[in-house]
């Protein structure tokens, strides 16, 4: 058996989401399956070693497709003769991009609709392409995966799509985090913070990651309170940030407020794991790893009440409005003020919540949703 999958996503760069996703879960899946051939569709410039095996074969295809009409392009030309010379049994879009001329059987990883909800947080070009074409992908694909409820369901509702013809595959979490000792702790706050305890959000600058309201809510906070606590963020602002900009200069309190830029594992790890709290408040996501994250790292979780992340989370989270900085500051308050039984109970009902959520259990079910794409 051959499988094609579409790997541009880890064109030589740092790793976001998506490219988290694609490697944790086809490392796993190659290994399990020695028996079946793996193709990866590269970018020409590709060099990682992220897999290996006898059973994997690198193919890099010309042209990279990083504008609109290069998506058509590649899609829709230059990848049908690649499938034709290949005739691998399935071809898998790690970005949900998918060819409406090959007819060969294809299934896409569509993570979520935020480009219908917010188009405007996406280039106009690009908002043209994915509400023209997303809607024909899905149609097109034998089977669609995706990684939460909240996702399928959305899909069902946008796209008119039957549910059963979408399987949530969920997330798995990194295991390099872990509860740090106290003395660690301590000196991660004295690098990043002057020793103050401190809320912590982690994820690119983009307008859905909602970090303007989070600055609002967290002067609220500090306003109501005089509490020491300060907030880093940390990650790159990759996204027009004037709104994000003007938040943090007009700030009575941005001598509290740290921007980290983009971490490293090892970085992400000790920052998380020293953390106050968690204050993860996007307005839409998919799934919310960071979230999961931390409950491995034994810290507390502050996260929207909307989307997917109620059904990650569980009741092992504070949940506030994230169109609302007041609920914002309110849930900050609650998680200060919470007695150090309230707290452990928290951190406990995160670790048995983090059980749900594997690279294995993920890679496991995207290969069910790809055989039956392949039986259908």
């Amino acid at each position: 058996m051959k499988i094609a999958i579409n790997c541009w996503v880890l064109r030589n760069k740092q790793l976001d989401g998506i490219g988290f996703f694609t490697v944790n879960t086809f490392q796993r899946m190659i290994q399990a399956h020695p028996e079946t051939t793996f193709i990866l569709l590269c970018d020409k410039h590709f060099n990682e070693p992220y897999f290996s095996g006898k059973n994997v074969v690198l193919k890099k295809i010309f042209p990279p497709y990083r504008h609109p009409l290069l998506y058509i392009f590649y899609f829709e030309f230059v990848l049908p003769f690649v499938l034709r010379r290949l005739r691998p049994d399935l071809f898998v879009s790690a970005e949900g991009f998918l060819s409406l001329c090959s007819g060969v059987n294809q299934l896409p990883i569509i993570y979520d609709l935020n480009f219908e909800h917010f188009p405007e947080n996406i280039s106009f070009k690009n908002r043209l392409y994915f509400r023209f074409f997303f809607p024909r992908f899905a149609r097109k694909a034998k089977r669609i995966a995706t990684i939460s409820d909240y996702s399928k369901q959305d899909i069902v509702k946008l796209y008119n799509i039957d549910q059963r013809k979408i399987d949530n595959v969920s997330c798995g979490i990194n295991n390099s985090f872990e509860v740090l000792p106290e003395d660690q702790r301590q000196v991660v706050r004295e690098k990043y913070s002057n020793g103050a305890p401190y809320f912590f959000f982690v994820g690119s600058m983009h307008p859905r990651k909602n970090v303007s309201r989070l600055i609002a809510g967290f002067n609220a906070f500090k306003k109501e309170t005089g509490a020491v606590h300060k907030l880093v963020l940390g990650g790159s602002i990759l996204w027009k940030s004037d709104e994000l900009k003007e938040t943090y200069q007009q700030s009575e309190y941005k001598d509290d407020i740290i921007f980290t830029g983009r971490l490293s594992d090892e970085e992400l790890k000790l920052l998380l794991g020293s953390a106050f709290a968690l204050t993860f408040v996007p307005v839409f996501e998919g799934f919310g790893l960071p979230i999961v994250e931390a409950f491995e790292a034994g810290v507390p979780v502050i996260t929207s009440n909307v989307t997917s992340l109620p059904e990650v989370a569980g009741d092992a989270a504070i949940y506030v409005d994230p169109f609302d900085p007041s609920s914002i500051a309110s849930g900050l308050r609650k998680i200060v003020n919470l007695q150090s039984q309230e707290r452990t109970e928290m951190i406990r009902k995160g670790f048995e919540r983090k059980l749900l959520f594997s690279w294995n259990n993920t890679a496991e079910l995207l290969w069910n949703s790809m055989q039956r794409a392949m039986d259908s």
